[in-house]
């Protein structure tokens, strides 16, 4: 269970706390709202991050989550934003995970 919690806490830690700690200041109102979308996806990813019930199901998530149509989207728009995306810390991800050794399926 820790390395469940280790690795779910790292994503949220190095990628989803960004979007939710960042600011409109200085945005456009379609930056604004784009914002908003993403910190509400961003929001549901943390739950779903917490929900899993192994090490293994985050890993097996996290690399999902890296092909799938919507977070592809979502990424675009966290791009735009300037915001980090899981993309950026697939390496550092895969590092942690293997020191750990959790292994995604599929």
């Amino acid at each position: 269970m820790a390395a469940k919690q280790e690795l779910a806490e790292f994503v949220i830690h190095k990628a989803f706390d960004p979007v939710m700690h960042a600011r409109p200041d200085g945005k456009s109102a379609a930056d604004q709202r784009m914002l908003e979308h993403v910190k509400r996806a961003t929001q549901s990813e943390i739950e779903r991050y917490r929900g899993y019930g192994s090490a293994e199901e985050v890993a097996t998530n996290f690399k999902r989550d890296l092909n799938s149509a919507p977070a592809k989207k979502v990424h675009s728009e966290l791009r735009h934003l300037h915001l980090p995306t899981i993309e950026d810390i697939r390496e550092e991800f895969d590092r942690k995970a293997h020191a750990l050794g959790v292994k995604a399926s599929g």
